[in-house]
């Protein structure tokens, strides 16, 4: 005869279910609800209890592996970060230094992560964004990507100005279009490369 389940047998169900994660695998676990739940409601939708909810253990459990929710993400941003940081280093460059394909790079990784991507700049998780030296180190890397294609177009002392223009304006029209601001037409690759060409003709080709 079946007898009602209890709290008890809940938590034990719970137990078993992260005992099956042997160490680290349940921290990827977590981090891959974590992400699933960051796409679907951007950052204010994570939520601890929730992501353990979905892996199917308890929340210490998973307290385990991430001691606040804040550490989670500080992890999702730093992996975003190296995420995009080698989608950017994939990014076809050439002896002049051509930047549209980083361009590209940069607004597609953002508008396939939405939530990750806001995530990265701080968005409900200001952490995330300034305290992790890890998630600094990450981003300085990305940026450096731009600044060696810069630097074979331009002099020393203008590099720094310049990849800083190109960060804002790829940082703005990725958001622009996250948000749903701009309408980008039938084909959005061909509006973020106009744009992207618009700001590269004010770039010289050469080094004065």
């Amino acid at each position: 005869m079946s007898r009602p389940s209890t709290n008890r047998d809940a938590a034990s169900a719970s137990a078993r279910a992260g005992e099956r994660y042997h160490h680290g695998d349940l921290r990827r676990a977590l981090l891959g609800a974590a992400r699933g739940l960051l796409e679907q409601g951007g950052p204010s939708a994570l939520s601890l209890r929730e992501i353990a909810r979905r892996v199917g253990v308890s929340a210490p459990s998973a307290y385990h592996h991430f001691a606040s929710l804040d550490a989670i993400a500080v992890a999702l941003a730093e992996e975003g970060f190296a995420e995009l940081g080698r989608r950017l280093d994939a990014a076809p460059t050439d002896a002049k230094g051509r930047l549209a394909p980083i361009g590209h790079a940069y607004i597609g990784f953002a508008l396939d992560n939405p939530g990750l991507y806001r995530l990265m700049f701080g968005e409900g998780f200001r952490a995330a964004s300034h305290a992790s030296e890890a998630v600094r180190a990450l981003r300085r890397r990305a940026y450096e990507t731009v600044t060696v294609g810069l630097a074979k177009r331009l002099p020393a002392d203008k590099v720094q100005s310049a990849a800083l223009f190109l960060w804002s304006l790829t940082h703005g029209l990725a958001l622009l279009m996250i948000d749903g601001q701009v309408d980008p037409g039938n084909d959005p690759e061909a509006t973020i490369d106009a744009v992207l060409r618009l700001a590269g003709s004010g770039i010289p080709t050469s080094a004065a």
